[in-house]
């Protein structure tokens, strides 16, 4: 019964209990077997659940800041999102490699190693396709990579590791950088078969094109700072970041934001006739009286109320009522 059933075996099975073809209590047995689970102790898993959850939440911002630029960069609709963070041994990972592949070897400093940035070529043909002014809808064939197809990959893969900085930034500092684009997987065995790694997969769809790409992140790179990968440690991390310090800054930040301030003299309202009759000497009658009161918007809102006047022989508003206060 762990099946999903369809509604025409849900009604079939309504069918049977109320005709009493089946007994209701065959469904309530409970079974008193372990369920028992294989471990193969040659291939320790050297991540822990806590480790997986992390890399998941570290990964799922490095999506978003990835479709965000992507999607600015490329001028089209980008999604990316992460599918599984898994994981498992360097050889599954290079025997599901398809060839021609685009490996990008990624020095992971200040962290021992390197990490491998994989990118699917369905969507590696539609990145080169739209960067060069096309619609991006890659290639029926799959071919080798052009040098100047992969020069223009190597620039955009920089691009796309920097973005790396900030996810990692509460874990450690890390300065990610491509070393070298690799089309075939057989040169690209950094690692002993047998090593542990997290494959992170992340799926991508620009425009209409759909297709994934890798993130191999082996364990003896993020080693030194496993116990950083702890979930209750890594959000402790955020809040220490919340501080009163970090505060102040957002607050000057805030303070020297430019907005427009508009001193509204008056109003009036005129049919089209009238506004093609205007001449050159004309006189418009404002809804505002001589002493009354100034409208001054802060952006698009009405913030105060003022009174027009001269300051150093400029014209000048005087703020004299508030319109809203700061709770508002």
């Amino acid at each position: 019964m762990g099946d999903i059933l369809s509604q025409n075996e849900i009604d079939r099975l309504l069918a049977q209990l109320n005709a009493g073809e089946l007994d209701v209590k065959e469904f309530s047995k409970e079974t008193t077997e372990k369920k028992v689970r294989n471990h193969d102790f040659r291939r320790p898993s050297k991540f822990a659940k806590d480790h997986i959850r992390t890399l998941n939440i570290i990964n799922e911002n490095y999506a978003r800041l990835l479709t965000n630029f992507l999607s600015g960069y490329l001028r089209t609709l980008v999604q990316v999102d992460v599918q599984t963070v898994q994981p498992l041994q360097y050889s599954e990972f290079t025997n599901s490699i398809a060839n021609p592949a685009v490996l990008g070897i990624v020095n992971f400093d200040p962290l021992p190693g390197s990490i491998i940035f994989e990118i699917n070529p369905s969507i590696a043909y539609s990145l080169i396709d739209r960067i060069l002014g096309g619609k991006g809808i890659g290639i029926d064939r799959v071919r080798g990579f052009t040098d100047i197809e992969l020069a223009i990959l190597m620039r955009l893969m920089t691009q796309m590791l920097s973005l790396m900085k900030e996810p990692w930034e509460n874990v450690t500092e890390i300065r990610p950088s491509l070393d070298r684009i690799e089309t075939n997987a057989q040169f690209a065995q950094l690692m002993s078969p047998n090593e542990m790694v997290a494959l992170v997969t992340f799926t991508a769809k620009i425009g209409e094109v759909e297709g994934f790409f890798n993130v191999c992140i082996p364990h003896m790179v993020v080693e030194p700072v496993m116990p950083k990968l702890s979930t209750k440690l890594w959000f402790s991390l955020i809040e220490k970041g919340s501080t009163e310090e970090s505060r102040e800054s957002i607050e000057i930040k805030v303070r020297e934001t430019a907005i427009p301030v508009i001193a509204v003299l008056g109003k009036t309202t005129l049919s089209v006739q009238e506004f093609l009759m205007l001449q050159e000497g004309d006189v418009l009658m404002l809804n505002t009286g001589i002493n009354g009161k100034l409208e001054v918007y802060a952006g698009d809102i009405l913030k105060f109320y003022g009174k027009p006047g001269v300051r150093n022989k400029k014209n000048a508003v005087k703020i004299t009522e508030i319109v809203r206060s700061e709770d508002d």
